[in-house]
């Protein structure tokens, strides 16, 4: 029998045809990436799963009995019809199949396996439709281990179409039953410590359990590999950097200036971040840290401080935002914040995709030249003719908008510059050590003093659709006191909806059938013939607007010239009017937690109370309707980054730009596994301290080279 390693290529291990198949339906193309494909549940040959409750349109697998089958000619075309009722003693299940004769040998009265397909109906009965199907050879011969074989769980495994879970279970077997030794990934104290088995057996018993008690064990020990290789490869990318020399930056005059210059006194929070920062500026490596805080927490001050203290030594920064909106008003804020002194002094340039060609090259040179040491923009800043004199600071504004590969490609214009990562999407603690791992980060909980603060109310329509008419009432009540509104829609045009025209983040799964009904197009034209908006200024911003257009409309809101902005999430990140008092964000239960928390944070900016309206039509005690009332019952981003957490689970949360991270995650959860994530960490930190090399870890090394391949390893790095 050949042995076969988790890193040997699965054609060998099974053949190519069948490993095309599994590489096609799983993206499987090793022994281990086909034996992390762990079973999603098991189920006994002696337990029946309730036929009556199988939901119409979902593939299932279940265990049931043949209790008649026959065979009947069609009326209306050539050929046969076999009808098969399989039943769990509670219900019935109808399966059908088109010219399959042969089958009635098989499928016998009394017989029974395990039958896997989609639930459909037809005239009111459910029914699946050639259904793959594999009976228990419990019959003659066999009749006699049948009742030692009755407590044998039945991995059941995901499946697609194409492959089914019995057919996994075969094709499992025969790769178990030709694996050689497992090299242990985890400490043998680690091990030892929490009754974990060794590698190999837990990979056996997890497939192939002799008992249910087996299942377990086997799973806390995956669970516990997945977690220690994860934080070992964190950990390892935080000593790739820090292995990295860096330039120096030590504070001079630029910062003593700035900070005498500002009108307010700053927040403990912005102090001690600020110092964290300014350490690791003069650090040996380069500074790779990410900066959490509310929405006007102050991250932008922060990070300002930190590229005056580049700056100091003839440094420049770059500040890479998700829209040219953003770009924009980041520039504006920061030549602000500068004043008429320090601005000229350090040029702060922006440079973005739809600029005038001219205007883009004059920024370029700029750029180029060192003359600007502060360059603001989007992705053109990745582009190859954007070039710096001495790019000395990355700072990334709403990270989890950009892939990995563009904020890496920009930190690559510098030699090992420092790195600095802002959000105002709150992160657990957990979300935090598993993705973020190694990034120091730092969080701003306190907020300016002279905030008035925001209220949040939910307008249920479902309940009181006459609310509707009183939130554009509201709205025109807060105008006529001289402040301005965001009406927030989920869509550019509701009649023509695109998958572009949509909310930067998908539509929950959950959001219901029905079609979006507001667009921004669609309440423009609304309040256009509102008696109550007759005299009030509204304009509309969306992301498919010309720049120059975009620009002129937000400035001309934020000068107070626009008293309603009717938008979509491009107002998200970033606009800064402090005479907004109002938002109304329509169809509410179509956007997440964090996207309402960051788009509410738009008001209350001021001496002005926030008002934010939560307009749904969603349920009570539904899933979307549960989102918005989160929200509305509290202004802490970091209470709700949790409840989002709990509410979405891990994946939606992490998002696709975090896959690198997340992929070899298949029993982990970061929400429950908190304690064994943070456990794993304190024992890859020893491991790693101890043996940087992992010469006497071998099994550790392995697994690093297996579980975080070249893509995900790249991926790491560039987080």
């Amino acid at each position: 029998m050949p042995s076969f390693s988790l890193e040997s290529r699965l054609d060998g291990a099974v053949g190519g045809k069948t490993a095309s198949a599994l590489e096609r339906a799983f993206g499987m193309r090793t022994v281990g990436d086909l034996l992390a494909h762990y079973p999603r549940r098991y189920a006994k040959r002696g337990e029946l799963t309730p036929i009556s409750s199988l939901p119409v349109g979902e593939p299932v697998t279940i265990v049931a009995e043949v209790r008649r089958a026959n065979e009947r000619r069609m009326q209306n075309r050539k050929g046969s019809i076999l009808e098969v009722t399989i039943s769990d003693g509670h219900g019935d299940l109808a399966l059908t199949f088109f010219n399959q004769s042969w089958r009635l040998k098989e499928l016998q009265t009394g017989r029974r396996g395990i039958f896997a397909g989609k639930v459909g109906e037809y005239r009111g009965t459910k029914q699946l439709a050639h259904p793959d199907y594999e009976l228990f050879d419990d019959e003659a011969t066999a009749r006699l281990t049948a009742e030692a074989n009755a407590h044998l769980p039945i991995p059941i495994y995901p499946a697609t179409s194409t492959i089914a879970s019995w057919q996994l279970t075969k094709i499992i077997a025969l790769v178990l039953d030709g694996l050689g030794p497992v090299p242990d990934p985890l400490p043998d104290e680690l091990r030892v410590r929490h009754g974990l088995l060794a590698a190999r057996e837990a990979i056996e018993r997890i497939h192939r359990p002799d008992f249910e008690e087996q299942i377990e064990r086997a799973r806390s020990t995956l669970r516990m590999h997945e977690a220690f290789v994860l934080q070992a490869a964190l950990l390892q990318q935080r000593a790739f950097v820090r292995a990295l020399s860096a330039t120096r930056r030590a504070p001079g005059a630029l910062l003593e200036r700035f900070d005498e210059a500002l009108p307010f006194p700053r927040t403990p929070d912005q102090r001690s971040v600020g110092e964290q920062i300014e350490r690791d500026l003069q650090g040996d490596w380069p500074m790779n840290r990410l900066v959490q805080g509310e929405v006007g927490s102050g991250k932008t001050l922060v990070a300002l401080r930190a590229m005056l203290q580049v700056a100091q030594s003839g440094g420049q920064s770059a500040l890479i935002a998700p829209t040219e909106v953003l770009a924009a008003q980041h520039l504006r804020s920061i030549a602000r914040m500068l004043g008429p002194q320090l601005a000229p002094e350090l040029m702060p340039t922006l440079l973005t995709g739809q600029m005038p060609a001219a205007e883009r090259r004059k920024a370029a040179l700029r750029a180029a030249s060192g003359q600007a040491r502060i360059v603001v923009g989007t992705h053109a800043l990745l582009s190859e003719s954007t070039t710096f004199a001495d790019l000395g600071l990355v700072v990334v504004d709403e990270q989890h908008r950009f892939g990995v590969e563009q904020r890496e490609s920009l930190r690559a214009k510098g030699s090992s510059p420092h790195a600095l990562v802002l959000t105002a999407t709150p992160i657990p603690r957990t979300v935090a050590m598993t993705v973020f791992g190694d990034l120091d980060v730092s969080t701003i909980r306190t907020m300016p003093a002279g905030r008035a603060g925001i209220q949040t109310f939910v307008a249920p329509l479902a309940e009181k659709p006459a609310w509707f008419g009183r939130v554009w009432d509201r709205i025109a009540e807060e105008i006529a006191q001289g402040r301005q509104a965001f009406v927030v829609c989920p869509a550019i045009d509701a009649e023509k909806l695109t998958k572009d025209d949509t909310a930067d983040e998908p539509v929950p799964d959950d959001a219901g059938a029905t079609r979006t009904r507001w667009g921004v197009v669609q309440v423009a034209d609304l309040l256009s013939r509102h008696p109550a908006f007759s005299a009030i200024r509204v304009e509309m911003l969306h992301g498919k607007m010309p720049s120059d257009e975009k620009d002129a409309v937000m400035q001309a809101f934020a000068r107070g010239e626009v008293d309603v902005l009717v938008a979509t999430t491009v107002v998200e990140v970033g606009v800064d009017v402090p005479n907004a008092s109002t938002m109304a964000i329509l169809e509410a239960d179509r956007f997440g937690v964090s996207q309402l928390h960051q788009l509410r944070g738009r008001v209350g900016r001021g001496g002005v109370p926030g008002l934010c309206l939560l307009v749904t039509e969603a349920g009570a005690g539904s899933p979307a309707r549960e989102r918005v009332d989160a929200v509305a019952a509290t202004l802490d981003g970091f209470e709700l980054a949790e409840v989002d957490l709990e509410l979405r689970g891990e994946g939606d949360v992490l998002g696709d730009a975090q896959s690198g991270a997340r992929s070899s995650l298949r029993l982990l959860r970061v929400v429950k596994d908190a304690d064994i994530i943070a456990e794993a960490r304190i024992a890859a930190e020893a491991v790693l301290v101890d043996d940087p090399a992992l010469t006497r870890h071998p099994g550790l090394a392995a697994a690093l080279e297996r579980r975080v391949g070249m893509e995900e390893r790249a991926a790491l790095a560039k987080n």
